[in-house]
């Protein structure tokens, strides 16, 4: 009925504009047969439809994601972090993780519902899940059910797009049938949530940017701060939600920009009304995703009150809030004569010195000072113990405690020589000062100012005393004004392999911190080791906040060693390799992380195939040929163009990252593809031919600023559509979608066992699968 009287109503402004023009008898019969041609196109999909097939893809969501799910009943992958994690969570026990608390929180809550009280720690991959009465089921089941919606917010996406139901059930069909999704979302992981969050994200934007024409009403208000809230769980789960962010951030400053014109179609806006726009996209998508930021780590911190595994990472005050912690009791004032161990904070390498001597000249050519070598060495050894001298010769000092900003000598009690440091070049580094010992004559000689050290505390105040432990401190080279410093590469083999100590000209960074870890002149039973109850203590959040902050970025840029299984950006959208997660020797099972290879390939080559569709475009425009009507641009550059914004923003960035980096990096970026390819599968094979047809006869006909377009709603202009070439591509690409997901299942569910022809078969691209021989 909708689309008869569209007809109708199209039939009459034609008649009417016709009437205008010298030929208008010959337009009008035109028009009648174009007319007459649409009343023969397909009816508007009804809402139902939708419905149906939004209800149908959501089931096989759930059941791809929850069939088998209690298979292994073993500790898989990252399980030994994330399940880890959540038992801390329940026994309250600090522990220190590079990502934001949020996703980790949700796994202690799914287990503090079925009652289980974070008695097993998931130490190692294969431990027995049934032997340890863990509900894993329980903990895989939340990422399992995130997956599975993930499915049913990409088709929501769609749908709010305004896209056909072919192109809908094509896009959420990608990310359905897609192994590394389901792989992903079957485990106790952290990227179910991750990319739920970032699906959810899109689609409250794409609600609230439908509300345009309705500022500052209560629906527009709803989406607008439900769009920020879906961005603070995706970054309050891992930092690369960040990614989020900037394509939701794009979007806001074009419609923004949009809204500055003063030639826009809606009015010009005052620039106190541009304001309240600014300001109100400023609170709903910056400043309440930040609080909502801030909220999951006070929840993290109130949770997390006692010692535990985490303490080492943070500093000396930070600990002394958590109660049961060992720095309450054991730490020890530190005097002068006290003979000592020091140990770096990073690497946990001990200052260490053995009477081998630097070589003459090093493998560059430069010439050292053959002095005693001072490295730093991994294990305990009485070759690390220095006794602490005050900076004069005398012994008025003997007794006293030493306090923050002291100088100090310090002597190598095995080879009875002075620590000092000059200005000669270290081993690894001509820019910092290599570190030696000289004899007791010298120190007290000619080189007496170059044996000087400052005691500097970490956030110590003055007259602070320094104590085993808890005084995280540097060592200051009191002449040259360098910090002691020691790295993880390893000198050569006159050096044993051990770590170089050199002198930092950089004093600031935290690679700098060393701390006292015992008083090896100290007999246990002496009094100054005596515990006395002390007070737990208090920090202000944002304190906490800022340190745990500073420390997780540090770490998390520190993931640059080699990982079997690592990958680099450009392989992601060729899939050239995945990552084994779990293997059974005896049935000759495994688990790989792979997505579905001819999904990706298809999905990969839809985004060179919008890239050069555009490129081509602006070409032509370039060159005066308009090949492409008013609607189809729009949707083409505005809608597509969002989706295609959100996987170079949720993939690019990679390429400038320096640490470790695997294949499930690329799930947002993969589902913003599949989007992608649901929106111009319709572009190429859906056109609205009639549409553009009429408009052209009308333009023909005299009727320019009148051209049908302006007058169709989005369901009529859809009544119009052929969708049978989007229905075939759609079935082709979908049907060859599932034969690669069914062939690829054994590896992704872990079962059934595979014989080695079966393996060989699955090596693609040469993948590194197991049980291949």
């Amino acid at each position: 009925m909708a689309t008869t009287a569209h007809q109708g109503t199209l039939r009459q402004r034609s008649v009417a504009g016709s009437k205008k023009n010298k030929d208008g008898a010959s337009s009008d019969v035109e028009l009648d047969k174009l007319v007459k041609a649409a009343n023969q196109r397909p009816k508007a999909v009804s809402e139902n439809d939708h419905r149906i097939a939004f209800f149908i893809i959501t089931i096989l969501a759930f059941i791809t994601r929850f069939w088998g799910i209690s298979h292994p009943n073993e500790v898989v992958f990252d399980e030994v972090h994330f399940g880890k994690f959540a038992s801390y969570y329940l026994e309250k026990t600090y522990f220190f993780d590079v990502h934001p608390p949020f996703g980790k929180l949700l796994f202690a809550f799914v287990g503090w519902l079925v009652g289980f009280d974070g008695h097993f720690h998931f130490e190692n991959i294969g431990d027995s899940y049934i032997a340890n009465k863990v509900p894993y089921v329980a903990f895989r089941s939340l990422p399992a059910l995130l997956g599975a919606l993930t499915v049913s917010v990409v088709y929501l996406i769609m749908w709010e797009s305004g896209y056909s139901l072919p192109a809908c059930i094509l896009a959420a069909g990608l990310v359905l049938l897609d192994n590394a999704h389901i792989g992903q979302t079957r485990l106790i992981l952290l990227d179910a949530t991750l990319v739920f969050a970032m699906a959810c994200s899109l689609l409250c934007y794409i609600k609230f940017y439908k509300l345009r024409h309705e500022p500052f009403s209560r629906k527009w208000w709803k989406w607008l701060i439900l769009t920020g809230f879906a961005l603070s769980c995706d970054i309050s789960t891992k930092y690369v939600g960040l990614f989020a962010f900037i394509t939701i951030g794009s979007a806001v400053v074009i419609e923004l920009w949009d809204l500055l014109d003063i030639k826009r179609p809606g009015g010009a806006l005052t620039l106190a009304q541009f304001g309240k726009h600014f300001a109100a996209r400023a609170f709903g998508l910056i400043f309440l995703p930040f609080l909502f930021y801030l909220f999951w780590f006070q929840v993290h911190f109130a949770i997390l009150t006692r010692s535990g595994p985490g303490d080492d990472f943070m500093t000396p005050e930070f600990q002394e809030t958590l109660s049961d912690n060992i720095m309450l009791s054991n730490a020890i004032t530190i005097d002068y004569y006290d003979t000592i161990s020091i140990k770096h904070k990073e690497t946990k390498a001990y200052l260490h010195s053995h009477p081998e001597r630097y070589p003459l000249r090093y493998d560059d050519g430069r010439v050292s000072s053959q002095g005693q070598q001072v490295t730093g060495y991994p294990f305990n050894d009485t070759n690390n113990y220095w006794q602490i001298l005050p900076a004069g010769a005398d012994d008025k000092q003997l007794n006293r405690h030493i306090k923050n900003h002291d100088l100090i000598r310090l002597r190598h009690v095995v080879t009875d020589t002075i620590l000092l440091s000059h200005d000669v070049a270290s081993p690894y580094f001509p820019t910092n000062q290599e570190f030696t010992t000289v004899s007791l004559a010298d120190a007290y000689g000619d080189r007496a100012a170059d044996t000087l050290f400052e005691v500097r505390i970490e956030h110590g105040k003055p007259n602070q005393e320094w104590k085993t432990i808890s005084g995280h401190f540097k060592l200051i080279h009191n002449p040259s004004k360098v910090a002691m410093w020691t790295h993880t590469k390893p000198l050569p083999e006159w050096a044993f392999k051990q770590q170089e100590i050199n002198g930092n000209k950089q004093i600031a960074p935290s690679s700098n911190v060393w701390l006292v870890e015992d008083i090896s002149s100290l007999p246990a039973d002496h009094p100054r080791r005596a515990k006395v109850a002390k007070k737990v203590k208090t920090l202000p959040f944002l304190r906490k906040w800022f340190e745990l902050q500073r420390s997780m970025f540090w770490h998390n840029n520190q993931l640059t060693a080699s990982h079997p299984y690592a990958s680099l950006p450009y392989s992601w959208p060729f899939l050239l390799r995945g990552v084994s997660f779990w293997t059974q020797n005896d049935t000759r099972q495994q688990i790989y992380f792979l997505g579905n290879p001819i999904g990706w390939w298809i999905a990969s080559s839809v985004l060179a195939i919008y890239a050069g569709i555009i490129l081509a475009d602006q070409f032509s425009l370039r060159r005066g040929m308009d090949a492409l009507d008013h609607r189809s641009r729009s949707r083409l550059y505005n809608s597509t163009g969002f989706f295609f914004l959100a996987w170079a923003t949720h993939y690019f960035p990679f390429y400038v990252m320096g640490r470790q980096l695997f294949l499930h990096h690329y799930l947002p970026a993969h589902l913003a593809s599949a989007l992608v390819t649901g929106a111009l599968v319709e572009f190429i094979f859906s056109q609205d031919a009639v549409e553009h047809e009429v408009a052209h006869q009308a333009a023909k006909a005299g009727m320019k600023n009148q051209t049908p377009k302006h007058h169709l709603t989005a369901r009529e202009r859809f009544a119009g559509q052929s969708l049978l070439g989007s229905w075939v591509a759609t079935g082709v690409i979908l049907t060859l979608v599932a034969a690669g997901w069914y062939f690829f299942l054994p590896l992704t569910y872990g079962y059934p066992g595979l014989t080695v022809e079966q393996v060989i078969r699955r090596k693609w691209l040469g993948y590194d699968l197991h049980f291949a021989k």
